[in-house]
């Protein structure tokens, strides 16, 4: 029998025997492209697990210890990373410090989309990276891109960025949905051909989202943001999807004019160094990954001459904050319809665990009794519905940050009450119920 040719589109994925300008299933024009013969594939057959081998990785350090530690401890051969964050904020910055380090035991390639090799050389200059091992591509074409990889044979490939990179093949613009797409499949298979590790720079939209189709962070291995203002000297490097490594991983860098430098402790940073109380502020420690973190919640309530009350929450998520200022008036006595309510985590740093509920409350009690709290206070803690008080993971790790940086009390929830006879340093008040919270919280 005559093998027939058969055709994909790739917006959708339908498979049809004859090309047409037009998919027929999503109505998309020129989409349909050639995929070759419909003959079988060959016959792979399924292992047991237990007969599956693995072998320890080898990880590649980057010379920066806050990207290491957000990679998972280094940077894995074969594996594609991809870097967003928005325009001017260090994601070109950060990777070609990184190469710089990596080439000198590796060879590495700087592809670059956006800008020309002496521009590339002229920022290298004014960070004043040493890297004479490392080779510059200025290349948008992809096909050309993998020809000179395979000529160069990197270990460490950047490509900055994909939204620049194209397929000849398509008639869409570079950046499009289809481009990014084929370009970034042709890319990871090479990657992962040749055990190359990949970084891949990425656009984000207005809305803070990667730009492109949403398949290209399944595609990857690694999704790292960067997050903070581009007007403020420091930047947070998250991870949000990591196979190598933990999630919510966060490394804190300060902008100099040497580039990017890590920060090792970033919980003094985040942190005021006056001895100097004011009402509406307490300290939360939280966790960042596999960091414990110590950083500042102030809280500003205020009387509201609108017949809605403004809610904003920065660093926090809005709509938990009108929920834990429900149980507040139920649980607290504490009300606040007739307030605007104001909170924020200082330092740029966004706080997702809802370990940072009791935070917020006696945030928000102080500011509202016009109480200012003890310096030497930490606390940590979720609030249920019915005003209880649930552990959070990791609650020992926090104490130990909290009392290497100088706190002398903790007010936690009873379940995350360290085991007798273990010394942290620093006294320890388990509450059950957040009204228990709220009478330690007041006799300060």
């Amino acid at each position: 029998m005559k093998d027939r040719s058969r055709y994909q589109c790739r917006e959708c994925g339908t498979k049809t025997a004859q090309w047409a300008g037009r998919c027929d299933t999503c109505g998309a024009w020129n989409s349909v492209f050639d995929i070759g013969t419909g003959q079988a594939a060959t016959t792979k057959h399924a292992v047991l697990l237990a007969e599956v081998t693995c072998e320890s990785v080898q990880r590649w350090t980057s010379g920066i210890g806050e990207l290491d530690r957000v990679l998972g401890g280094g940077v894995v051969p074969g594996s594609v990373v991809l870097l967003g964050g928005d325009p001017g904020i260090g994601k070109s910055t950060i990777l070609i410090q990184a190469l710089a380090h990596m080439s000198a035991d590796l060879p590495a390639l700087y592809v670059t989309g956006e800008e020309s090799t002496a521009q590339v050389a002229l920022r290298a200059q004014r960070l004043a990276l040493g890297a004479p091992q490392l080779k510059l591509l200025a290349e948008t074409n992809v096909e050309a891109i993998i020809a000179q990889a395979r000529h160069e044979l990197p270990r460490v490939l950047v490509i900055d960025s994909i939204q620049t990179v194209y397929a000849p093949a398509l008639a869409q613009a570079p950046g499009s949905v289809s481009q990014v797409r084929e370009a970034a499949a042709t890319l990871v298979r090479f990657a992962k051909e040749t055990n190359t590790a990949l970084f891949l720079v990425g656009h984000v939209t207005k809305e803070g989202q990667l730009a492109g189709p949403r398949v290209l962070e399944h595609m990857v291995d690694a999704v790292l943001y960067f997050e903070g203002d581009s007007s403020s000297r420091y930047r947070l490097i998250r991870a949000i999807k990591n196979r190598f490594g933990a999630v919510n991983e966060l490394g804190v860098f300060v902008m100099t004019e040497g580039g990017l430098r890590e920060v090792t402790n970033p919980s003094a940073l985040f942190l005021r160094q006056d001895a100097e109380t004011a009402p509406g502020s307490v300290i939360l420690a939280t966790q960042e990954g596999t960091r414990p973190l110590l950083v500042e919640v102030q809280a500003l309530i205020d009387e509201s001459s609108a017949a809605n009350p403004r809610r904003v929450a920065l660093g926090l998520d809005g709509q938990r904050l009108g929920m834990l200022l429900a149980l507040l008036h139920r649980h607290g006595g504490h009300a606040t319809y007739r307030q605007d309510v104001f909170v924020n985590v200082v330092g740029g740093v966004r706080v997702t665990e809802p370990a940072a509920d009791l935070a917020v409350l006696l945030a928000c009690v102080s500011s509202l009794t016009d109480r200012a709290v003890g310096r030497d206070l930490v606390v940590f803690g979720e609030v249920g519905l019915a005003g209880e008080m649930r552990p959070v993971p990791r609650g020992q790790e926090r104490l130990r940050e909290a009392a290497k940086l100088g706190f002398k009390r903790a007010i936690i929830p009873a379940a995350n009450m360290p085991k007798r006879g273990t010394d942290l340093g620093l006294q320890v008040i388990g509450v059950k119920q957040l009204s228990e919270a709220l009478v330690h919280f007041q006799k300060d």
